[in-house]
């Protein structure tokens, strides 16, 4: 009922008339005509009645002129008033106190995280671009995070914003995409450029007509502990947008004085100005103080000692300077406060301090650097170099009372250093995350006439020493340009550190520039509450530099000619004589000192099991290794194994939910010592448009003999290839290859890699790194243990300690295991024996085998199996029953014959007897014969004269003997009767 009572009151009631402050006009979408009509849209909670009719607007490709914008109750171009600005067309973005309306940011997760995002405490849900004010700040993490915003354009226009871009762990690419999520043809403006520290690039693309949505995405790429310069994007304009229905005020720090402007002026120094301001204030000069483009002034704090320096008036006649004290302009302290510090009295005479080695003081203010072929060491006038010497060429800066002409920072001003005449110290800065910046430039290096012919990889060296003080987490860039590319980052110190040194060495001639930077914090801020933190480099030394100076001279070589006393340049692997100062070949299997050409201790003796190559620059294993075991000898043949060996280790991921690799290249040996393992960094592909064509700065890509890469793979990131970064030499030099597991302190422990069964010695390649970092203060090393494996044919297996899956326990120290069975010893007789197999058919065969389990590869081959005649067992059967059945037949032959001989003996003898007999009737000498005494009867005594087997078988030599002398006997025994 009381709905019912309520409703006819509600509807009788007659709405206002609308006034203008209730409404506002719109224009319509255009039609396919290209024609639109302008409406009047009532305000939010405005109910009135009597709304202007829609009217037919202006054509849809209308704009007004910068400054101007379309005053829609009469469709007119207006000037914009003082205090606004208007670019006509196009929209600005300059004020970034807040994320502006319309922008939003996104966080990509890594396709390789497993699991809900918001299930990992470390994921990227925190990570966004931060609004700093003046400009907009990228995330420092290895997130993915992109700042996202969408224009609908009537026409073809613009995008246009300045940023800063100087640290490559970051890839920073601005693409554009259509409604239908599809990336416009602009791929070729999409990774944008490094700038240099300090200074802001700027970056344009060309808009198409309709919607386009900008993405601004940053992606950190394994930064570890080290702290990154985050990207920095501010005054993003927008320019297509066809018309600009009102101004845009001016923003703080800002003013506009003029009707029409199309942009804002920055408020000088010591004024500020609010929003929509037409002209700035001054602040209070005695009390207040304010930066250019403050929106509010500051109150001046009391005069400390960081507030003034001193410096030194140029030297007078007497080489004196005095030493005099003056405020860091502009001044922002204020004197008449009760705990400030005055100014100290200037005007103090003090002797002048030397010039730098290498530069004298001709009696004028400054130091001048010595002609060429002279030295001098700060403190006397420049003298030439000896005969047999030349000048050593580089810088030595010690001394810094004036800054020297190659390095280049505002020495006084706010925002840089500033120099004192001991060390050369950080200033002041705007503000406690400034850069603190200084350069030196040098246009390239070249070793000592003497050296010139020698191949050894270094050229030169920069040495500095410093001292940070600092109670925040400040940090210390040391930072490298090559040939004016792009800066890397070299080494970083963060935190106090003690007065120390650090040496970075110079592998090739290219025009180099060298930068310190030094921020007290990375907390973005404005105030000054860390300015006691500062940076002192007390001295910087540059080796071999090309247009340096000298402050001594070394020997060089002299030509054989008795009237020349130039140098000349030694031919590669030669030293200087000491007595007769003439060039004279390094001894074989030494190599030359990069250090001193002077004398023969110069040629340094190569290592265990290692050769020195034509030039004398290296030693290098020719991949052929010789050991003497138990009185045997083994000798290793590697060659196989010299192509360069990889292994990719992992996958690790950051905290972050990135999956990365380790990628190690091995170049183990031959190649006459050449570094043939290569690491690259192909982040500059992504970040750099201009790829210099055959580029081999040592940035990009590091030669060595172990090296090593951090590779994320393709889908880790979504970019069209694997990234392949930090890419670090672990090894350029070659020590020795032993069994010994020792070798100049690097030692392989016995548990590092299990002891195989074999009784075959592991062989170990040992090499260091000459480069140094703050965490390895004697370089890396490296140690590979080659170990025969007969299972693992071909380039075998690399593999890492289980006890150190990234290769390294302590990073500095890193170890390898290479299986393979072309790391067995060369096979020699003692690998085979030999076996006799059964004679077959007269022929024996011998047959050579290796022994089980072989522990060699190549060598000596496996004779020939070898056939000899042999007799067999049937055979000697065969001749044994031939021969007794030979015999066997003789015998009966032999019997039967004998037998037959005696049967007709027997018969002579009884036809004898028996005609004797008949003639005569006694025959004495008959019996006599026949009979022996003592015998019975004449039958036996014809039994008794038969011969046995044996005398048959001696008597039938001398057959014809016997019956001669049978026949002679009976002719005697007849005689007498005769």
């Amino acid at each position: 009922a009381a709905w019912a009572g309520d409703l006819p009151s509600a509807s009788s009631r007659p709405l206002p008339p609308c006034q203008e402050k209730d409404y506002h006009f719109e224009y319509t979408e255009c039609d396919s005509s290209g024609s639109r009509w302008r409406v009047a849209i009532p305000n939010s909670a405005v109910d009135c009645s009597g709304l202007p009719d829609p009217v037919r607007g202006k054509e849809c490709t209308f704009s007004c002129a910068s400054g101007e914008y379309l005053e829609m109750k009469n469709q007119v171009c207006s000037k914009c008033g003082e205090g606004t600005y208007s670019l006509g067309s196009g929209i600005k973005f300059d004020e970034w106190d807040e994320l502006p309306a319309g922008f939003s940011n996104i966080a990509t997760f890594m396709d390789t995280v497993v699991g809900p995002s918001d299930s990992r405490p470390d994921g990227c849900n925190n990570s966004s671009w931060i609004p700093r004010g003046n400009y907009i700040e990228s995330n420092r993490d290895d997130c993915t995070v992109s700042l996202i915003y969408a224009v609908h354009l009537k026409k073809s226009g613009y995008v246009f914003f300045e940023y800063q871009y100087v640290d490559n762990n970051i890839f920073f690419e601005f693409f554009i995409q259509n409604d239908q999520c599809q990336e416009m043809d602009t791929t070729t403006d999409k990774w944008v450029k490094l700038t240099d520290n300090g200074e802001w690039g700027s970056h344009s693309v060309m808009l198409k007509s309709g919607t386009n949505i900008l993405y601004w995405r940053t992606t950190g790429i394994l930064m570890g502990s080290k702290a990154v310069k985050p990207v920095l994007v501010k005054n993003i304009t927008i320019e297509g947008v066809a018309y600009t229905s009102e101004c845009f005020p001016c923003k703080p720090g800002t003013f506009s004085n003029k009707p029409g402007s199309f942009n804002c002026q920055v408020c000088p120094r010591n004024t500020y100005s609010e929003k929509g301001a037409k002209e700035c204030i001054r602040c209070k000069e005695d009390s207040q103080f304010s930066e250019e483009g403050s929106s509010e002034c500051t109150e001046r704090p009391p005069c400390t000692t960081k507030d003034y320096f001193q410096i030194h008036t140029p030297c007078d006649e007497e080489g004196k300077t005095q030493i005099m004290y003056k405020w860091i302009e502009p001044k922002i302290c204020r004197e008449d406060l009760t705990d400030a510090i005055r100014l100290p009295p200037s005007g103090e005479k003090k002797d002048c301090p030397p010039c730098n080695p290498g530069f004298y003081n001709n009696g004028s203010s400054s130091c001048h650097p010595c002609p060429p072929g002279t030295f001098s060491d700060g403190t006397k006038d420049c003298r030439p170099c000896p005969a047999g010497t030349e000048p050593a060429l580089g810088f030595e800066y010690k001394w810094w009372n004036v800054l020297p002409g190659n390095m280049k920072t505002s020495c006084f001003n706010v925002g840089n250093s500033k120099c004192d005449g001991m060390n050369i110290q950080s200033g002041a800065g705007g503000s406690d995350n400034d850069y603190l910046i200084l350069n030196l430039h040098i246009p390239g290096f070249k070793p000592p006439t003497s050296m010139t012919g020698a191949m050894g990889s270094e050229l030169g060296r920069i040495t500095f020493v410093f001292e940070t003080l600092c109670s925040a987490d400040c940090v210390l860039y040391f930072m490298v340009d090559i040939n004016r590319k792009s800066t890397n980052v070299v080494e970083s110190w963060g935190g106090t550190k003690e007065k120390q040194a650090y040496t970075h060495i110079i592998f090739k001639n290219a025009t180099f520039t060298f930068t310190w930077a030094f921020q007290r914090t990375n907390q973005g801020q404005d105030n000054r509450r860390f300015i006691n933190d500062m940076v002192k480099i007390y001295s910087i030394t540059a080796t071999n530099a090309v247009d340096g100076v000298a402050s001594s001279c070394r020997a060089c070589a002299l030509g054989s000619e008795q009237s020349g006393s130039s140098c000349v340049p030694c031919p590669p692997g030669h030293y200087i004589e000491k007595e007769t100062n003439q060039c004279k070949e390094c001894p074989p299997d030494t190599y030359l000192s990069i250090h001193q050409v002077y004398g023969k201790e110069a040629c340094i003796p190569c290592g265990p099991g290692s050769k020195s190559n034509q030039d004398h620059s290296v030693c290098y294993s020719d991949c052929f290794f010789y050991h003497e075991k138990e009185n045997q000898s083994l000798h290793y043949d590697f060659s196989n194994l010299s192509s360069v060996g990889s292994l990719m280790n992992g996958p690790s991921f950051t905290s972050k939910g990135t999956k990365y690799f380790h990628f190690f290249n091995i170049s183990l040996c031959g190649h006459e010592g050449k570094k043939m393992a290569l690491c690259t960094n192909n982040i500059t592909d992504f970040t750099v448009k201009e790829i210099v064509a055959g580029s081999d700065d040592y940035t990009n890509l590091v030669g060595a003999f172990v090296c090593q890469s951090t590779i994320i793979p393709s889908e880790s990131k979504g970019f069209r290839a694997a990234l392949s970064s930090q890419s670090i030499i672990l090894a350029d030099t070659f020590l020795g290859v032993t069994v010994e597991t020792t070798l100049q302190n690097i030692n392989i422990k016995e548990d590092m890699f299990p002891v195989p069964p074999s009784q075959i010695p592991d062989v170990h390649f040992f090499y260091k790194s000459s480069t140094t970092t703050t965490s390895c203060i004697n370089g890396r090393s490296t140690a590979v243990k080659m170990r025969c494996n007969p299972t693992k044919s071909g380039a075998g297996v690399i593999s890492v300690p289980s006890k150190c899956p990234a290769g390294t326990c302590d990073g500095c120290t890193f170890y390898f295991l290479w299986e393979s069975a072309e790391a067995c010893p060369l096979c020699t007789e003692h690998d085979f024996h030999e076996i006799e197999g059964a004679c077959k058919r007269g022929f024996q065969e011998t047959l050579y085998v290796w022994n089980e389990p072989k522990w060699c590869i190549k060598g000596i081959s496996l004779p020939e199996k070898k056939l000899a005649t042999c007799e067999t067992v049937d055979f000697w059967l065969k001749v044994g029953a031939g021969v007794g059945a030979f015999t066997a037949v003789l015998l009966v032959a032999l019997t039967c014959y004998f037998w037959k001989k005696n049967q007709k003996l027997e018969y002579k003898y009884s036809k004898l007897v028996m005609t004797t007999n008949s003639k005569e009737c006694e025959l004495p000498a008959a019996d006599s014969c026949a009979i022996m005494e003592g015998e019975d009867n004449e039958e036996e005594v014809v039994y008794s004269n038969k011969q046995s087997l044996l005398r048959k078988l001696k008597s039938l030599a001398t057959k014809e003997k016997e019956d001669h002398f049978e026949s002679v006997q009976l002719k005697t025994s007849r005689s007498p009767n005769i």
